[in-house]
């Protein structure tokens, strides 16, 4: 299956021949990064705004965010140069299950080798060298994209000015593992799956639709739910509520991968900031960069007491909340609310920069 024609043609395409050793071990031979830029350079080459996505994100993030684009908005293309790639792993243009293996000539697919949220950092690294980037104002994220802007501050901490990570925890609690892991197993059971594929003859591939259902009920919120569905019905057979799961189901089948899907969640899963470091509230206390952490107070996925927890440890750390009911994915919905506390974060550290030089 092709998700190239789901790219935006803006999209620019990074090639390294150079062989990219990961953190679980092995190495890819050679790696491509999809990416997308915004705005440009100022002469001080200080205003570079990095943006990581969610897991089934892409590099456009102006379609998926973007109600945080424009003048005067969290990303502002007259004032900063903006960057979004495409994680590793992924299937909309970067190096992942879907591409091709230049060893053996045929697509990855199952037998990508496992990666990590810091093999995710250290390849937009490379993008950046290539770029000409050696600093970023702010690096901003939420869910997977959260874990890279908190490893960007554990790993680069020379490189980056400020974070701004949203609903997301310093480490991968059980309860998120678990909800992978059924997730992943959706897919594994599938009985259209085959060796790791799907049966070119095979209906919608239901394993993957399952687990998007799955998972969108991690997004959400009882609330949400409640009030947005409560037992009404689509037809005499349906319930509003299994409506929404199936097509958001369907939806995603249409766009994405399942060996993405599992790769991606697996990776997820590796997510510790103290994995290999130390102790843990000693690592958070290491990060010294200003951050900024938004929490969503009705999220079932990443509850607020995980962000409450960075806030507690990281020096430099404030905490902004998203009251609303619609659950994890508040993060998307209200970007209104989202944009203006990027713009002000943004601003802030603009202004510390200035009065500094």
């Amino acid at each position: 299956m092709e998700y190239i024609d789901i790219i935006s043609e803006k999209t620019g395409f990074f090639i390294s021949r150079k062989p990219f050793s990961l953190e679980l071990g092995g190495e890819l031979p050679e790696v491509t990064v999809a990416y997308r830029t915004w705005g440009a350079l100022n002469r001080e080459r200080n205003n570079v705004v990095l943006i990581c996505h969610a897991l089934t994100g892409s590099s456009d993030a102006d379609v998926w965010w973007q109600g945080l684009f424009g003048e005067e908005m969290g990303f502002d293309e007259t004032k900063d140069f903006i960057i979004c790639s495409n994680v590793l792993g992924s299937c909309y243009g970067t190096t992942g299950p879907l591409s091709r293996n230049p060893v053996t000539g045929k697509c990855y697919g199952p037998d990508f080798p496992a990666i990590t949220i810091r093999d995710m950092v250290r390849l937009q690294r490379r993008l950046l060298d290539e770029l000409g980037i050696d600093q970023v104002k702010l690096v901003v994220g939420a869910s997977l994209g959260g874990m890279q802007v908190l490893e960007w501050g554990c790993m680069f901490p020379d490189r980056v000015r400020a974070l701004m990570p949203m609903g997301v925890s310093g480490r991968h609690s059980a309860w998120c593992i678990a909800q992978s892991e059924a997730q992943r197993q959706a897919i594994i059971a599938d009985r259209d799956w085959k060796d790791g594929w799907y049966a070119p003859d095979a209906p919608p591939a239901r394993g993957l639709a399952a687990a998007r259902m799955m998972a969108m009920c991690s997004y959400r919120s009882f609330e949400n739910f409640q009030g947005r569905f409560g037992r009404e019905k689509r037809d005499e057979a349906t319930f509003q509520a299994e409506s929404y799961l199936r097509y958001q189901g369907e939806k995603l089948v249409s766009r994405f991968d399942a060996n993405t899907y599992i790769t991606l969640t697996r990776a997820m899963d590796t997510h510790d900031l103290s994995r290999g470091r130390g102790d843990y509230e000693r690592v958070l206390e290491s990060i010294a960069m200003p951050v900024e952490v938004l929490s969503i107070t009705s999220d079932i996925l990443y509850p607020k007491e995980e962000q409450e927890e960075l806030v507690r440890h990281i020096p430099d750390c404030r905490i902004e909340y998203l009251h609303e009911s619609y659950g994890h994915d508040a993060f998307l919905i209200l970007v209104d609310k989202v944009s203006r506390l990027v713009k002000a974060f943004r601003d802030e550290i603009t202004a510390k920069d200035s009065s500094a030089a």
